[in-house]
């Protein structure tokens, strides 16, 4: 044991020689250090009856548990007591060499990691408390909805809310950061009185917050206690002798089984973004959810798609009521995806509207139109006594240079401005009258033909139809397919044809799926049609052959 004993004096740190003697472990040697951590400790870990032999200890469980027999190195961090006494070690244990006939022994040391491990502890505090509120963050607000699982709390119903202040970038910009951060200080107060006990309110991004709530009635006791929060939130908040009302967007996600807690935020953001559009608080739905998923696989599929250009420009006939014969084509989108088929217009033109991929489908519809058109000239020998309709996005008048557009296409395609038609639907020119009047302006300085799509289905007023320079008025399918049947829809068909003979303007009826419905157009003095009836919208090559078909007769 003298080898033990000068081993142990000459380390700086607290340690023993411990032996495994027909199942007991004795304490065959130690240093003073490590007698002083064992009396520090407040589990007491050592026991001394029966001489030097560890019984029931601490120290003596984790030795047998970990280490066996004692017959390879290794470490272990351990704990010794409970809450802001608790200690915390580094139990190393390596093995000695065994003489004959001696039992097994090996050298345990202990480094006190405490000081550490307070500080290690603190930093995490730190790192999960949002420093402007001293809230929870985003981080801690995760792992509290993770905490669930671990305390087997998921048995009972869970939502989480986020709370989105509204518009809190002008605040910021026209007050400053300071007025700003009280805001958020005063905001995140006023939420917490919204709460229950048990409730974990955090902010978990810079105008955001979440909110965990425990549910017994399930989404009602969810929908609730967005009304709470949304009441206590109504009375203005006074800031730099200011007062300020302050508009918030809730989103709710209800906790389900195994769900993964990120997810379940993720989803309650979602709702968040509902909660925006309609203006009051929505609860997450897995469908909607789906529906934005695909509509952001088509936007991503569909600037593929334009970019290698894998779309087609349909024609559907515009038919002289009167002769019978071809006016024009309107061009319209086609998208077959190598995967998923044929993908609507009605799906995808409003994905290129919100993501803004409309401005470069409409640059591309434009010119393609026009190269067509120009094309058939060629093939024919002479300019065709026909012209294209080209549809024109609200997002575009907004956005882009209509006219420098349409200036282009001609330009490369050769054609004079009268063989185009650029048609706006009724609700884009009532957004912005203003701007759709230099628009129009300018399209007539090309010498192109405007007209107003989906005529009656918005609000223009008449001071818009008298003001504007449209040629062409387009009555809405939803009036022309009902006239057989509802005599509302004859009166209305037959206001908008007087008004349009009373401003100077020409009329094309969309929709006419019966020769009947062509018929009774005609009388009514409707000049074109386009519907099912005639033709559906065609290929380039078949568009013109109907159109020679059509010209025979």
């Amino acid at each position: 044991m003298g080898d033990d004993a000068a081993l142990l004096g000459a380390l700086p740190i607290a340690a023993a020689v411990i032996g495994d003697q027909d199942g007991c472990l004795k304490v065959l040697d130690y240093n003073d250090r490590f007698m002083e951590t064992v009396e520090l400790s407040t589990c007491r870990a050592i026991d001394w009856n029966d001489a030097d032999c560890l019984k029931d200890g601490a120290i003596a469980e984790v030795l047998r548990e970990f280490f066996g027999d004692f017959s390879s190195p290794g470490e272990l961090d351990f704990r010794d007591g409970e809450g802001v006494s608790a200690r915390y070690f580094k139990m190393k244990l390596a093995p000695l060499p065994q003489g004959k006939g001696s039992f097994p022994r090996c050298l345990l040391s202990l480094v006190d990691r405490t000081v550490e491990a307070q500080a290690e502890r603190s930093l995490r505090a730190e790192m999960l408390r949002d420093s402007l509120t001293g809230l929870p963050n985003r981080l801690a607000f995760t792992e509290k909805v993770e905490q669930l699982d671990h305390d087997g709390k998921r048995d009972v119903e869970h939502a989480v809310l986020v709370v989105d202040m509204l518009r809190f970038s002008r605040i910021n910009e026209s007050m400053g950061s300071l007025a700003g951060d009280e805001l958020l200080i005063t905001f995140a107060r006023r939420l917490m009185s919204a709460l229950r006990g048990g409730d974990v309110l955090a902010r978990t991004g810079g105008n955001e917050f979440g909110v965990l709530v425990t549910l017994r009635r399930g989404v009602v006791d969810a929908l609730a206690a967005a009304d709470r929060i949304q009441e206590v939130l109504a009375a203005p908040f006074k800031i730099s002798d200011l007062e300020i009302r302050v508009e918030c967007a809730i989103g709710l996600a209800l906790m389900t089984a195994g769900q993964d807690a990120e997810e379940l935020f993720r989803n309650a953001q979602f709702a968040v973004k509902q909660a925006k559009q309609v203006g009051k608080p929505q609860v997450y739905e897995a469908r909607q959810a789906s529906e934005a998923r695909r509509r952001f696989s088509i936007e991503t599929e569909l600037r593929r798609a334009l970019d290698k250009d894998q779309l087609k420009l349909f024609y559907q006939p515009l038919i002289d009521l009167k002769s019978g014969q071809v006016a024009g084509f309107e061009a319209l989108a086609r998208w077959e995806h190598e995967d998923r088929g044929e993908i609507s217009p009605t799906e995808f033109i409003p994905v290129a509207e919100e993501s803004g991929l409309i401005l470069q489908l409409g640059r591309w519809a434009m010119h393609t139109a026009a190269d067509t058109l120009a094309d058939w000239d060629r093939k024919a020998g002479e300019p065709l006594p026909l012209y294209v309709g080209v549809n024109l996005s609200a997002i575009q008048v907004a956005r882009d240079d209509i006219a420098a557009v349409v200036s282009s296409a001609l330009k490369s395609s050769g054609l004079k401005g009268d063989r185009l038609t650029l048609e706006l639907t009724e609700s884009s020119i009532v957004q912005d009258p203003a701007r759709a009047t230099r628009v129009f302006d300018a399209l007539k300085s090309l010498d192109a033909t405007v007209a107003m799509d989906d005529f009656g289905t918005g609000y223009s007023s008449l001071a818009y139809l008298q003001r504007l320079p449209i040629d062409v008025l387009k009555i809405d399918r939803s009036f022309v397919t009902g006239m057989m049947v509802d005599p509302d829809s004859v009166a209305i068909v037959r206001a908008v044809l007087s008004l349009a003979d009373a401003l100077g303007m020409s009329t094309t009826a969309e929709g006419i799926e019966t020769v009947e419905l062509a018929t009774t157009l005609a009388t009514l003095g409707c000049a074109s049609g386009q519907g099912f009836y005639f033709a559906k919208p065609l290929e380039a090559e078949a568009a013109l052959e109907y159109w020679k078909s059509r010209k025979r007769h």
